[in-house]
């Protein structure tokens, strides 16, 4: 089964997309029908990221920041964002005259509403409705709600593939990802996996960022405008105030807690403090709190994927924070995944499950009742029609070449 997946993350910048062929491991035989696989086979064929147009990320910024906005620029950008996804994965399929089975498209998470550590709605816009339309294949969208609605966390969703990637490990692992938030999972041996928001990762250095380079820049290249700066501890004492951390998993959070105003809430007490010196601070404290959160799991490897390992600063500081006894990685050494194709892979597999009956989401990873089929099915050209439901999922998941 060829699936296309598209993930647009917290760092809203733009769209990755991977399209996929799942094979069941040829070894059940060759009669798969009614087949419960121990292993999934997935062989990556396309792969690649495209940027956002400078007015749809702007209005996708707009929508992540906490103010009174008009009802039109979510409807706006729901619709522009669901033909800018349709567009760009039928380029991607003609370029390598592919044509996939099912697209599974998470949207832009514009709200995810926490109150006393529970998530009471999740909303992610980019109208499938148009993919469908342009491809002509069922998508699978709006995948976070059914956990939410099961008293889950809806978030992170990735642990179901880190686990499945790492169905066997002699160590306490922690599989990352540097969004603009950063979460973790961590799977140990005889343990059940869990996962949970650690805290911004590029959503504070990206609010400077814009800032000290008055927008030519909507990130930290390469760390360089923290590593011109000096850590100031005061304001980071004040940071690490923050009650989100102390939380016990599962948790998630997002932009909705960690943005431009609140960031100045802490700087108004340090006025005198430089921009450098600034980026440098919010540098280090996502290095930390995700330090000290691998430490509380007694983690002996760290596996990171995600923008923010391409600022070499915010990794110097985190293995720094880790520590000499901690291997830190990428996913293309621990996987040969390469680390912007991790989250769309994600997205596919949760179609594969979805596709086949299996539930997406465990009650460790997000805290919900129990495990739930995730999202809900957008037709394409022709009636939708489901194979036959499989009765277990995969224990692992092999990546091929």
């Amino acid at each position: 089964m060829i699936i296309a997946g598209l993930m647009t993350g917290t760092s809203a910048d733009g769209l990755d997309l991977v399209i996929a062929e799942f094979l069941p491991d040829p070894t059940v035989g060759s009669d798969l029908v009614g087949a419960d696989p121990t292993t999934l086979n997935v062989r990556i064929l396309a792969e690649c990221e495209t940027p956002f147009d400078a007015q749809l990320a702007s209005d996708i910024l707009r929508l992540l920041e906490p103010s009174d906005l008009p009802l039109s620029l979510v409807s706006s950008v729901d619709a522009r964002l669901g033909r800018f996804s349709a567009d760009a994965l039928a380029e991607l399929c003609a370029e390598h005259e592919l044509m996939p089975d099912l697209v599974v498209s998470h949207g832009q998470t514009v709200r995810h509403d926490i109150s006393d550590g529970s998530v009471t709605a999740t909303l992610q816009l980019g109208q499938p409705a148009f993919i469908a339309e342009r491809l002509g294949v069922p998508v699978l969208s709006d995948v976070r709600s059914r956990d939410v609605a099961a008293g889950g966390q809806g978030a992170p969703l990735v642990g179901m593939l880190d686990s499945l990637l790492l169905s066997e490990v002699a160590a306490p692992t922690a599989v990352l990802n540097l969004g603009g938030i950063a979460n973790i999972t961590v799977i140990a041996p005889d343990r059940d996996p869990i996962a949970f928001d650690t805290g911004p990762a590029n959503a504070l250095i990206d609010v400077l960022a814009r800032r000290i380079t008055d927008g030519r820049q909507g990130f930290d290249r390469d760390g360089v405008l923290a590593a011109a700066g000096t850590v100031d501890e005061k304001l980071l004492t004040d940071l690490l105030t923050e009650p989100f951390y102390a939380l016990a998993a599962p948790k998630s959070t997002g932009k909705e807690l960690f943005h431009g105003d609140y960031l100045d809430s802490f700087l108004a007490d340090h006025p005198d403090l430089g921009e450098q010196d600034q980026i440098a601070t919010v540098t280090e404290l996502t290095a930390r709190t995700i330090a000290e959160a691998c430490r509380r799991y007694e983690v002996a490897t760290v596996i990171a994927s995600g923008g923010g390992t391409r600022n070499s600063e915010l990794m110097r500081r985190l293995g720094e924070g880790l520590g000499d006894g901690v291997e830190l990685l990428g996913t293309d050494e621990a996987f040969g995944l390469p680390e912007g194709s991790k989250e769309a892979l994600l997205m596919a597999l949760i179609g594969w499950l979805s596709w086949h009956g299996l539930d997406g989401t465990e009650p460790s990873l997000t805290g919900a009742r129990g495990p739930r089929i995730a999202g809900r099915f957008t037709p394409g050209s022709g009636p939708l029609q489901l194979p036959e439901p499989l009765h277990r999922r995969p224990a692992r998941l092999r990546l091929a070449d």
